[in-house]
């Protein structure tokens, strides 16, 4: 985090004080910095330069209107993979030439929605799917541009339960059903094959599967003998959420992904989610209690895993810092917990831990993707704030949920 970071003992987000928003805001919240954002976003591009490829930011990492705009006047496309996260791009003012829409499980009016607003392509992976799209295209007079997602059957390495290039995944076709497929799609009259996709994963460190994915797809298109306008490259870069976690070296893959591209004519897509969003954010929470019980200090936050998922959906890592350091700590077993009742509501477990109150306030680190978009009401909880911060302003972009209008719906 560039633009989040402590000065003289205080955390702040660009040039705002974090204690000033907690104490202006009611905890917990989203804290956003748009300086990170747009750094992000200009560092990824600039990685892939040479190949000026359509970046298309993934909206299910984080779907937040305000964001999805900066992110459209910095010339982003979309990914999207509902009905809802497409209509939230369209909003945003995202030209649907510059949307994708993805997902194993698209409905028939979810097709319909992608046909009629016109997007760029639709990513299938099954052949009943492209049955599907070809009728409804027919019923309409329309011709469809897709592409067809290909699983690789390789993995990157990661959390099993975001990792979905391999064969035993639900995504995508194997590399023989996927030559049968565009041998097929050539006699469907409503439908014009012209991408191909591949998405194995996220938070992905290393440039190895990324480098031998790009071997297999060389191989498939020789074999299809097709001229793919689109070569949709997906997403999965991750970031450093530990010092123990290495950087993704992305320089590296533009390299690999410009010398792939060079002997063919298509236009590089890629569906960044992560890369862009996740050090952009703080979830700000306040300590309720601190409790000493079997030789450990339960620290209690007013934040729960309704509101940061990531830890116990997936075992999450997110460093927790005070918003404001105290020179003394307090020593022995820290675990940092929520009010939700189930015990797999926590969110980080170390040894020592800068001096605390209760009453005082924390911020949970690296929570821009994947953090506000799994957000429930679980517990009868309303969902959290979003604020956005830009040099030294700020403003809210998302209201919290009244308890009002939870009850009532």
């Amino acid at each position: 985090m560039d633009y989040i970071k402590l000065r003289k003992n205080n955390l702040c987000v660009e040039n705002i004080s974090a204690l000033s928003l907690a104490k202006k805001y009611k905890t917990p919240f989203y804290c956003y910095s748009l300086s990170q954002l747009k750094s992000n976003f200009y560092n990824f591009s600039s990685a892939f330069k040479g190949t000026k490829p359509l970046v298309c930011f993934s909206v299910k990492s984080n779907s937040n209107l305000s964001l999805l705009k900066e992110l459209k006047k910095m010339g982003s496309g979309a990914d999207v993979v509902s009905a809802g996260e497409l209509l939230k791009a369209l909003r945003a003012g995202i030209n649907p030439n510059k949307i994708v829409f993805s997902g194993v499980g698209k409905t028939t009016e979810e097709i319909e929605l992608a046909i009629k607003k016109r997007v760029l392509l639709i990513n299938m992976e099954s052949e009943n799917e492209a049955i599907l799209i070809n009728k409804v295209s027919g019923k309409r007079s329309k011709i469809t541009s897709v592409g067809i997602r290909l699983n690789p059957d390789v993995t990157g390495k990661t959390n099993k339960k975001i990792s979905t290039g391999g064969k035993e995944d639900k995504f995508g076709l194997s590399q023989n059903d996927f030559i049968i497929l565009c041998k097929k799609i050539s006699k469907m009259k409503n439908l014009k094959l012209e991408g191909l996709s591949v998405h194995i994963g996220s938070q992905i460190t290393s440039t190895k599967p990324f480098k031998k994915v790009l071997t297999i797809i060389n191989k498939v298109i020789s074999k299809t003998k097709i001229n793919f306008k689109f070569i949709d490259l997906g997403g999965g870069m991750g970031i450093s959420y530990s010092n123990k976690e290495k950087k993704l070296n992305l320089s590296q893959y533009g390299k690999f992904v410009k010398k792939f591209i060079e002997d063919k004519k298509a236009k590089i897509i890629f569906e960044p989610g992560r890369f862009i969003a996740a050090n952009t954010s703080i979830l700000v929470s306040k300590i309720i209690y601190i409790k000493k019980s079997n030789n450990k200090n339960y620290i209690i936050l007013d934040a729960g895993m309704n509101d940061l998922m990531r830890p116990a959906l997936y075992n999450a890592h997110h460093k927790i810092i005070p918003l404001k350091k105290s020179n003394k700590s307090i020593i022995g077993n820290i675990e940092f917990v929520g009010p939700i009742c189930e015990s797999s509501d926590k969110f980080l477990s170390q040894k020592n831990f800068s001096k605390v109150r209760e009453g005082d306030y924390v911020a949970i680190t690296n929570v821009g993707a994947y953090g506000m978009s799994l957000t429930s009401n679980y517990n009868t909880r309303p969902i959290v704030a979003e604020i956005l911060v830009n040099g030294s302003s700020h403003k809210l972009i998302k209201k919290r949920q009244s308890l009002e209008n939870l009850i009532n719906n």
